[in-house]
């Protein structure tokens, strides 16, 4: 029989009072709660509990670790924490309740809503965080002995701002310090492997370099970076891409608005930000002095405050939110604009795990809340106003709109590593290294990147599953869909700025703003994203320098338009691509290679271009020249009342070389 959790009742646990839970981790719970009797050690405080059945001896550990070192460190800019104890078999943690918001969701709010914190604003949180570093940093314990703690995981969710304008730095649990308290030194454990939180590690923490202090130095500065754009400093097509973004510290986007902000905060983050360690700011006492004079504190706070108070509005929350469901579920119901309907409030939503209901019945405020304070999972089911189930990560906007639990240990990452293949491509062309990825079926992302004469990276991102392309990044920003579009005459530019103008709310998916705004037809923006993709694969095959690195397993995250195409494609395209730079195709007659035969298999055809697959046939035995197989295709094409130029008949030949389907005498 199916049943039906309630949520919300007060739960007695020890000393407190359970009021409701705020977030929920793989082994542990957080809790609003109050003390049972008085106002000690506050009216009001979180509670972060173990569960035995969840947790580990590591976790008990962790969380031991995360008091004491907590208990360390008294800064008004430092979440308090009150103390540690069992209840029953489980341990807890009190610690101090910031009423208002955490970074995370303001900037997330702020992005969906199209508005950029003021400088003044992003200044000010930047600094007293940077404030709250130095107390960190410095700590000392009874017997005065330096603790030399480092965070290790200062980023928007774990930076609360309170109703009044404070800022409070929390969440210990990964951090370390090269002594506990009252302990001798300690030395790094090795094997711990990468923790943090993917585009905010400093670049010495993803390559393996020794670690200090100045790690948090560097992720505040991607925090300020954040702020101040209004978007990811490193970013990437997936949190692989991410991190290989964070390690290189190419700091294009916070570059190019550079003009844009005042030139003492923007020298601040830009060192904070700096590649090598001797480079950034000795400590975070001089990071904070370097944002002095950005702006007057207590108009900051109070600005801020007003902040706290807009994103803290639940309803806000909830029309944001349900804007995004709306276009990922395709619910389409007649809505005031900017209001929630009455009839999209009193619209029942129900939650399933495991295939037993737990929430029924539930309004799309309730939905939005446990959303937001972690209570659905990514293998969990919901009903969406009334729709059928569904997984919610079958539903991308409202998978990413999940909160994060800020409160909780953040999750071991895996670092970039080695890469399963490496090629340098002044020694092997890139028709070479897809051609490889096409007969090996492999699966995973191709990351091919040059440097580019001012110093930066040129990178375009290519993922693959089982041989097939199914998605391009490119890290140049000239080379977007939008641009693509207006080069194609499919929009205008008057079009693509209304586009532009509403992409937040399409949560960064150009292409479905466009469709969603009826500004183009789904089908011919597929058929973009299509060759855009195919465009991107056909330049790098032009690169002479740089390298291909491939990651196995990788996997693309945000894709505007999922892509199915096989990579004999925009290996064509990129054979043509180097055919009209002037290179010649030093090939005089075509014999059977190596592949040749496995080659007439329906498996390793698959839909490839047609000269492609003709050129396969023409070459069947023995010897034939160039020139011949070339007419040979021509008349092909002419039969089917098709145009085959010289150039395609050429470029199919590169291509089925690389494949090793023929060989070249």
């Amino acid at each position: 029989m199916q049943t039906v959790a309630k949520e919300g009742a007060p739960l007695p646990f020890g000393p407190f009072i359970l009021e409701r839970r705020i977030a929920v981790g793989g082994s542990a719970e957080v809790f609003l709660a109050r003390p049972r009797q008085g106002n000690k050690p506050a009216p009001q405080l979180v509670i972060k509990r173990l569960s035995r059945a969840r947790g580990n001896v590591q976790d008990f550990e962790a969380l031991s670790r995360e008091a004491e070192l907590h208990r360390a460190v008294q800064h008004p800019n430092v979440v308090n924490v009150f103390g540690a104890g069992m209840v029953g078999n489980e341990p807890y943690l009190a610690m101090e309740y910031v009423p208002g918001v955490d970074l995370h969701r303001l900037l997330r709010l702020s992005a969906s809503d199209n508005r950029t914190l003021p400088t003044e604003v992003a200044a000010f949180i930047a600094r007293s965080v940077a404030e709250a570093l130095h107390a960190v940093h410095s700590a000392r314990d009874r017997h005065g002995k330096a603790l030399d703690i480092t965070h290790g995981d200062v980023s928007p969710s774990n930076i609360y701002l309170s109703l009044a304008g404070q800022v409070k730095l929390g969440d210990f649990g990964i951090a370390r310090a090269a002594r506990g308290p009252d302990d001798a030194a300690k030395s790094p454990q090795s094997g711990e492997g990468l923790k943090g939180k993917a585009g905010y590690l400093a670049p010495e923490q993803l390559k393996g370099g020794p670690i200090d202090q100045r790690c948090d130095i560097f992720s505040l500065g991607v925090v300020l970076g954040e702020m101040l754009i209004g978007e990811k400093v490193f970013s990437g097509s997936g949190q692989l891409a991410t991190l290989l973004s964070n390690r290189e510290a190419d700091i294009g986007p916070l570059r190019r608005i550079s003009e844009q902000l005042p030139a003492p905060l923007y020298r601040a983050c830009t060192r904070a930000l700096e590649t090598e360690p001797p480079r950034r700011f000795p400590d975070a006492k001089a990071f904070a002095e370097g944002l002095a004079g950005t702006g007057d504190p207590k108009k900051a706070q109070a600005a801020l405050a007003e902040w706290v108070a807009w994103a803290r509005d639940s309803s806000l929350f909830a029309r944001q939110f349900e804007r995004r469901v709306r276009h990922s579920s395709g619910i389409n119901w007649a809505t005031p604009t900017g209001a929630m309907s009455d009839a999209t409030e009193h619209a029942s939503s129900s939650v399933r795990r495991a295939g037993v209901v737990t929430h029924a019945g539930v309004t799309f405020s309730t939905l939005l809340e446990l959303a937001a304070t972690g209570h659905l999972g990514l293998d969990d089911e919901v009903s969406l106003l009334g729709a059928p189930f569904q997984r919610v990560d079958a539903v991308p906007e409202l998978a990413r709109y999940l909160a994060p639990s800020t409160a909780n240990t953040t999750t071991q990452l895996f670092g970039p590593g080695v890469p399963d293949f490496t090629a340098a491509l002044r020694d092997t062309p890139m028709l070479d290294v897809l051609a490889r990825m096409r007969s090996r079926r492999e699966s995973g992302a191709l990351f091919v990147s040059r440097a580019r004469s001012e110093g930066s990276e040129e990178r375009k991102d290519i993922y693959v599953d089982k041989g097939r392309l199914i998605h391009v990044a490119a890290s140049d920003r000239d080379d977007l869909l939008g641009q693509y579009l207006l080069r194609l005459k499919l929009i205008t530019r008057t079009e693509l700025d209304l586009a532009l103008g509403q992409l937040r709310s399409y949560d960064g998916r150009l292409g479905e703003a466009l469709v969603g705004l009826g500004l183009a037809e789904r089908a011919a923006v597929s058929r973009a994203v299509r060759n855009l993709a195919r465009d991107r694969v056909a330049s790098v095959c032009g690169w002479r320098e740089g390298q291909a690195q491939l990651y196995r397993g990788s996997a693309p995250a945000n894709v505007d338009v999922p892509l199915d195409l096989d990579l004999t494609v925009p290996m064509m395209a990129g054979a043509i691509h180097t055919l009209a730079r002037g290179e010649a195709l030093s090939v005089v007659t075509l014999v059977p290679g190596r592949r040749h035969e496995d080659a007439r298999t329906p498996e390793e055809r698959g839909s490839a271009p047609s000269s492609l697959l003709d050129l396969l046939d023409v070459v069947v035995a023995g010897e034939v020249l160039l020139s011949d197989a070339s007419q040979a295709l021509i008349d092909r094409g002419k039969a089917r009342e098709r145009v085959v130029s010289e150039r395609e008949t050429h470029a199919a030949v590169m291509v089925a070389v690389a494949l090793e389907w023929l060989r070249s005498r």
